[in-house]
């Protein structure tokens, strides 16, 4: 799992093939809550933090695909 302290407010989350997830709202515990805004359905949803595999520049990378990610995602 990454350091919660590398993943910042506004950062991209991408699946391992590159493909957009979210956008960071804020890391909340063990969950990274990402933007409503940027959600499909205008909602918040959360992603668990042992979902990242790395963070490489301005972007968080998920250990599997963007699908699967989306798959993870749980509701408040």
């Amino acid at each position: 799992m990454v350091d919660a302290s590398k993943i910042q407010e506004h950062m991209e989350v991408v699946g391992s093939c590159g493909n957009h997830v979210g956008t960071v709202d804020h890391v909340e515990g063990s969950r990274i809550k990402l933007a409503k805004n940027d959600s499909k359905d205008g909602k918040h949803h959360y992603l668990p933090l042992s979902a990242i595999a790395a963070v490489e520049g301005n972007k968080a990378k998920t250990s599997m695909n963007h699908m699967d990610a989306m798959r993870q995602f749980e509701d408040a």
